[in-house]
């Protein structure tokens, strides 16, 4: 078989062309190539200069590699992207991933199971270091052109290859590193942007050693420790988004296992722990064996668990100081994950004991899945089907009562929920960087819902069968509809407020009710904006056509 030929490039701006220029001269024998912005005056837009990266593709050349201006390339970077070509010659590759991304999540499983690649998972596809075949960097190139102005390069990157079935791997570990010089396309408000897992002399070998098929990803972002799990059975993949204290107690993990031995947790402590554990009991519950201790792309991975979670609100500094506490509380979390996977083979789960009805939805997989894990107290008809209807109310009926619960519903907002709500236009303008949109009037009282409180309002009315059968679950305090888009900007990304005074939103607050009893919605505005963001992004944009 005839060698691979790697035809390569740096993508720029005139701003920084003197790191890209240094990272070229860096390359073996000018094997990188500067590409410029074409259009340096316009508005500043990664996916523009990419194609033109895509584009200088040179002739005879099998594969593209683009890497952006601000990376730090590891020792054997193009040894290993040699070998990986030869033995992935149809795969797309990315050579990074953030440490707090559901990639990154499979890169520290592919780790934990000794493999070089991983298979990238339903998010966008890490672009600042990438290869592509050559037919998949001209097909990019036309996709990318129709799409201009829209969602960032790697999201469109991500459907691209999904849409034509391209195999897609992540490097273990990661061949690239971030330098967080600032962000001229508007990231820099993520905080510190670092690998998931860079070992700058990692040597290249055995390439051909992939991880495929993972179906849970406990991963730790903006403070809160998530999973990501998929969905069984035929059609498309589709992943729901727990929270993994809730995914582990579903898993019969008991509570106290759940918290951090000692008193008093550190916030970074609590979402480090549940992430280890929750990665050691995936690895002992699908067999996978502890790489060996000297394995240190393992131990990289582990270390940038709690530093990646807390990124977004912290220093380069304070990061720094915490990173080798924190690598101490997840290589024991890891541990006790991978004991308590032993344990739980002996516990039988409860079967569920509620009928859904309307619930064929991916909102009404995301309750369904919250209440079964929190036990589902008891046998009961939950119906949703008037819950998108202009009477937004959910239907509860216990197993021998005579009358139902009719639970009126404020504004629903998170995973499974559509963008075609007044909540879900500005999470989706913000998501897009188009300016969010106020419609109506400012002061309106808008009392938003978050999946999650919704489910445990559910639980909480089958706990206590109040004598009232009319609910409200509506937020304790409402906020006005202008604090609601100051919330969205600050939640998914700082674009421009735009005021629509004239437009009719549409915003629902249930007539008067009483509250679920000992109900409180336990999720703040901030964190299930961006909860939901994440989810529109990855999947609603799935289950929604234009």
């Amino acid at each position: 078989m005839a060698r691979r030929r790697l035809s390569a490039v740096v993508m720029t701006h005139p701003r920084r062309r003197a790191a890209a220029e240094k990272l070229a001269l860096s390359a073996p024998c000018g094997l990188l190539r500067v590409v410029m912005d074409p259009d340096p005056s316009g508005t500043p837009s990664v996916l523009r200069t990419a194609l033109a990266a895509w584009s200088a593709i040179e002739d005879g050349a099998t594969h593209q590699l683009v890497v952006q201006d601000d990376m730090v390339l590891s020792e054997s970077f193009f040894d290993r992207v040699q070998h990986a070509i030869e033995e992935l010659p149809d795969a797309a590759l990315a050579l990074f991933a953030l440490w707090d991304s559901r990639n990154g999540a499979a890169v520290r499983l592919g780790a934990m199971a000794g493999a070089r690649w991983v298979g990238a998972v339903n998010e966008y596809f890490p672009c600042v270091a990438i290869v592509l075949p050559r037919r998949f960097a001209d097909g990019f190139v036309a996709y990318g052109r129709q799409r201009l102005g829209g969602w960032p390069d790697d999201i469109l990157m991500h459907r691209y290859l999904s849409a034509h079935d391209v195999p897609r791997y992540v490097a273990v570990p990661n061949l690239a590193e971030h330098e967080d010089r600032g962000s001229i396309s508007g990231n820099a408000f993520r905080g510190p942007r670092r690998s998931v897992c860079f070992v700058p002399q990692d040597r290249p070998g055995k390439e051909g050693e992939t991880l495929t098929g993972l179906t849970v990803l406990p991963f730790f972002k903006h403070g809160v420790a998530q999973c990501a799990v998929r969905v069984p059975g035929p059609g498309p993949q589709r992943w729901l988004y727990l929270d993994t204290a809730q995914y582990l107690r579903g898993a019969g993990l008991p509570a106290a296992l759940l918290r951090p031995p000692g008193a008093a947790a550190e916030a970074d402590v609590k979402g480090t722990w549940l992430t280890a554990l929750a990665m050691g009991f995936e690895a002992a519950r699908t067999g996978r064996a502890a790489p060996p201790a000297a394995s240190e792309a393992f131990a990289e991975a582990v270390a940038t668990i709690g530093p990646g979670g807390i990124s977004n609100a912290s220093t380069q500094e304070h990061l720094a100081r915490r990173r080798e506490p924190l690598a101490e509380v997840a290589r024991r979390a890891l541990s006790a994950g991978r004991q308590a996977a032993a344990e739980a083979r002996t516990r039988p789960r409860r079967p569920g004991g509620l009928v859904w009805r309307g619930a064929a939805t991916p909102l009404g997989e995301h309750l369904a899945r919250r209440l079964a894990d929190r036990g589902e107290p008891s046998a009961a008809v939950i119906d949703l089907t008037r819950l998108h209807g202009a009477e937004r109310m959910v239907t509860v009926h216990p197993q021998g009562d005579p009358v139902p619960y009719t639970l009126g519903v404020g504004e629903l907002y998170g995973p499974g929920c559509s963008r075609r709500t007044p909540i879900g236009r500005m999470v989706w303008d913000a998501l897009r960087s188009h300016p969010v949109v106020a419609e109506g009037d400012p002061d309106a009282e808008v009392h938003p819902v978050y999946v999650n409180d919704l489910a445990d309002a559910i639980e909480a009315v089958l706990r206590a069968r109040p004598d009232d059968h009319d609910i409200a679950v509506v937020a304790g305090k409402p906020c006005t509809a202008a604090a609601l888009a100051q919330a969205v900007q600050g939640a998914v990304r700082p674009v421009p407020v735009r005021a629509v005074p004239d437009a009719e939103p549409g915003w629902h607050t249930p007539a008067g009710a009483p509250r679920p009893p000992g109900w409180t919605p336990a999720t703040g505005l901030a964190r299930g904006l961006h909860s939901f963001a994440q989810w529109l992004a990855y999947e609603g944009v799935l289950s929604e056509s234009d």
